[in-house]
């Protein structure tokens, strides 16, 4: 087993480990029980999760309170769903000794970690991610919360887990499209943060496609190690760590104009490609860094075109609400070289004129 120690202070309290191996979940309730003694464990999941048979295999035959999700997915991360779990755990009289443990993809995850900071002003959870998005990016960090109507991820705090357990054999029952468009994640940590890791998925690619499970061990460690790395020196994403937005800006609008028909590793395959343009565009980086990019994201099966129903209006007005926009502009992160995000007088997003943006969109179109 592998571990990767996330230190956000020079303080144990406020570190934790992640975990990373193959059959861990049978262990995970007597590991978080040790980590937090004598507290009510709530599990969180859905139904996927459950269909695939990971529920029953963290439980065995322990009894355990839980909610599940229904139905999976970004339709249902939303503020409605967090009141139905907190109905939920205080109906069975859930109360500050209890200990959330998210199990599943990035929206468990992420409705988690959001439960667990509001109730009761606050519990402890643990993360047990089950999809490559989740095990690559969004169980790490802290960063928990839910869409609004508008936009994606609107409301959310800063709630560190206690631990996270990574068991990449989870990943044996994902289906083929979530799990190409969560390795987007690994592609997107490799381009901002580190060339030599960008071309081992180059060259390692057809492992990762066959769910090699040594193979998922070591990207599930390179992830952790890179966001890691930046999260200890800006755990609140003021400075360093916004360049792990790289993709989003663009990436959440399309999620969001599609109506979620695209998958959030696809639409931020789209966000790479329309950064990695815009750099062009503005002179920060030659036209390779946009070439390996679309070969690597072609051979995973993102899509490189935007939907046909998708405008520009739309996308634009979209971009306008991101956490990062300034006066409503939309502001990117760009890189300069491969594995290299661009840095400005300590800025890492930089405003982009909102024509240039038009155009390369409309370059997503052709």
């Amino acid at each position: 087993m592998r571990e990767v120690r996330v230190s956000l202070v020079r303080s144990d309290d406020l570190s934790y480990s992640v975990l990373i191996g193959r059959g861990l979940l049978g262990d995970v309730l007597a590991d978080a029980q040790r980590l937090y003694p004598r507290r009510r464990v709530f599990l969180l999941t859905d139904a996927n999760v459950r269909t695939a048979g990971h529920v029953a295999a963290l439980t065995g035959d322990r009894p355990v309170a839980q909610y599940v999700i229904d139905p999976p997915g970004e339709v249902s991360k939303h503020i409605g769903t967090v009141t139905q779990i907190l109905d939920a755990m205080e109906s069975l009289k859930f109360g500050r000794d209890s200990l959330l443990v998210a199990l599943g993809g990035g929206t468990v995850g992420d409705i988690g970690g959001f439960a667990a900071a509001i109730f009761k002003r606050g519990i402890p959870y643990v993360q047990v991610p089950t999809t490559t998005v989740a095990q690559a990016d969004s169980s790490v960090g802290g960063k928990a919360g839910v869409d609004s109507r508008l936009s994606k991820n609107a409301y959310g705090v800063f709630k560190q887990p206690g631990r996270v357990y990574v068991d990449v054999a989870t990943l044996a029952t994902l289906d083929d499209r979530p799990y190409r468009a969560g390795l987007v994640e690994s592609v997107k940590h490799a381009m901002v943060a580190d060339a030599a890791y960008f071309e081992h998925l180059e060259t390692h690619l057809d492992a990762l496609l066959a769910r090699d499970f040594a193979t998922l061990e070591y990207i599930a460690e390179r992830n952790v190690t890179i966001k890691a790395r930046v999260v200890e020196q800006d755990v609140e994403e003021r400075g360093i760590r916004r360049i792990l937005n790289y993709g989003h800006t663009l990436g959440h609008a399309v999620e969001s104009a599609s109506g979620y028909r695209l998958l959030h590793g696809e639409a931020v395959a789209l966000g790479i490609l329309a950064a990695a343009r815009i750099a062009e565009e503005l002179g920060l980086a030659d036209e390779s860094v946009r070439r390996r990019a679309a070969a690597l994201l072609g051979k995973l099966g993102m899509p490189s075109m935007l939907p046909t129903d998708v405008s520009a209006e739309a996308l634009l007005e979209i971009m306008s609400r991101d956490k990062k926009s300034l006066e409503a502009r939309p502001r990117f992160v760009l890189l300069d070289r491969l594995g290299h995000a661009r840095e400005e007088n300590g800025e890492y997003v930089r405003d982009v004129d909102p024509g240039v943006v038009t155009r390369v969109i409309a370059g997503l179109r052709a």
